[in-house]
């Protein structure tokens, strides 16, 4: 038997929004610089759109409904569990998803280079 957060998330991929869609589409098989995302990942009493574990990054795709206050204790829930979060308005996607998707590029890449530095 499955965990309510299980059918919760299978929900919201099920659901995702044109926006979500197709920036899921551009990361989903390791097609962005080789790293993998997860989708609907559920990370305590959170859901994060897009996750990709080995980077600890996590991409918020904000729509026209989301609170500032709530967002906030999101993304202060995630930072404290050791992700960084990046979000995105959706309307951005709309205006250009290239330099959405480059944007997360080079955050991955950020975190890639400061893993690979010796300490000081």
């Amino acid at each position: 038997m499955h965990s309510p957060e299980t059918y919760r998330a299978r929900e919201l991929r099920n659901n995702m929004s044109g926006t979500e869609r197709r920036v899921w589409y551009r990361l989903r098989g390791k097609r962005l610089g080789g790293f993998k995302f997860r989708r609907q990942l559920s990370i305590g009493p959170y859901f994060a759109d897009f996750v990709c574990l080995s980077a600890r990054l996590v991409v918020e795709i904000d729509g026209e409904f989301h609170t500032p206050e709530a967002d906030q204790r999101k993304t202060s829930y995630l930072e404290s569990q050791g992700f960084r979060v990046l979000r995105i308005r959706a309307s951005w996607t709309d205006r250009g998803l290239d330099d959405v998707i480059d944007t997360i590029l080079r955050e991955l890449e950020s975190t890639e280079i400061r893993r690979t530095q010796p300490p000081p």
